[in-house]
């Protein structure tokens, strides 16, 4: 740890390479792990448990004050009226580590007065540490980092999250992919939101896009992504999206590109949007050109008024 980073930073910093440790030390064994699951596709092990309880004890020893708000624990631990609250998901990409796949990290945010102003996420089976801090820039193992440089859509890569729990709209989601993959060099699935976003900070892809994300996959790697000099914000742009469980992420070049593709796609589209998107879902086809321009002169001719604040989702904690 460096005597140059702020104070909470370095302790966010001791407890996720404890929490690394535990995870490192059943990957030698996965097998072994024990699985249960919360809903279908949705596992949760006893090394998620074992990770969250040592970040949670080495914030807390640190600062007893501290609200806290967990994946696994949610509330039950820390002060319940603090203004500074640790965001913490102890294992981002569980079902990538009980496959022995490794792509997962650990992500832990410190919200103050409900803005982000510290992240890490560590990825353990690659030693891989990014930092930020509001304000400082974003880093990978003490190297600065930045976003792409790349300012054509047709020559990006770009990561998303597939749709994997009861309910969710999948044809939609293929017609979301098919918009994007026409338009690009490439479309991956990792698997880890949060390692997903320090990619986009790090400049290892272009843009990300997911829905169904909650306030612990996004907080730590939405600081990183603006401080590597990128935008994050819901699907229509907006930057108010920690709550809204959708979440565009890019350089500014590229995410500008993709809020047109995407916004029509958001819980938070125009009326005529959102109609052409569900007839493009009835007949199994990517929204078209026409369509999209139909549904913009929809939007023009109904004189329909700017979306209204977003409501927060029943994750949010602010």
């Amino acid at each position: 740890m460096s005597s140059n980073l702020h104070p909470m930073l370095n302790v966010a910093i001791k407890a996720a390479r404890a929490a690394g440790a535990i995870i490192n030390r059943a990957a030698l064994d996965v097998e072994s792990v024990r699985i249960s699951q919360k809903q279908i596709n949705d596992f949760v092990t006893e090394v998620d448990h074992a990770s969250e309880k040592i970040i949670i004890e080495t914030l807390l020893t640190a600062y007893p004050g501290h609200g806290i708000l967990a994946e696994e624990s949610g509330s039950e631990y820390g002060a319940k009226d603090s203004e500074f609250v640790w965001i913490i998901d102890p294992l981002d990409g569980t079902t990538n580590f009980i496959h022995g796949f490794p792509v997962y990290c650990i992500s832990i945010a410190l919200a103050v007065r409900g803005k982000v102003e510290q992240a890490v996420i560590y990825d353990p089976s690659r030693n891989d540490l990014f930092t930020a801090t509001k304000g400082r820039g974003a880093y990978l193992n003490e190297r600065r980092i930045r976003v792409s440089k790349r300012t054509q859509l047709k020559d990006c890569l770009i990561s998303t999250g597939f749709p994997f729990r009861p309910g969710d709209n999948f044809k939609s989601y293929l017609n979301m992919m098919a918009d994007v993959m026409q338009r690009t060099a490439g479309l991956r699935r990792p698997g880890a939101a949060a390692l997903d976003l320090a990619y986009v900070a790090a400049g290892f892809t272009d843009g990300f896009f997911e829905t169904g994300l909650s306030i612990w996959d996004v907080a730590a790697g939405s600081l990183l992504v603006t401080e590597a000099g990128g935008l994050v914000g819901n699907f229509t742009g907006e930057a108010d999206f920690l709550e809204q469980r959708e979440c565009l992420a890019g350089s500014p070049r590229i995410y500008g590109q993709l809020v047109p593709i995407l916004g029509k796609y958001s819980k938070f589209a125009s009326a005529g949007d959102k109609a052409a998107v569900r007839q493009a879902a009835a007949t199994d086809a990517p929204v078209s050109a026409e369509a999209e321009a139909a549904a913009e002169v929809e939007s023009d001719t109904t004189g329909a008024a700017p979306q209204a604040d977003a409501p927060k989702s029943e994750d949010a904690p602010f």
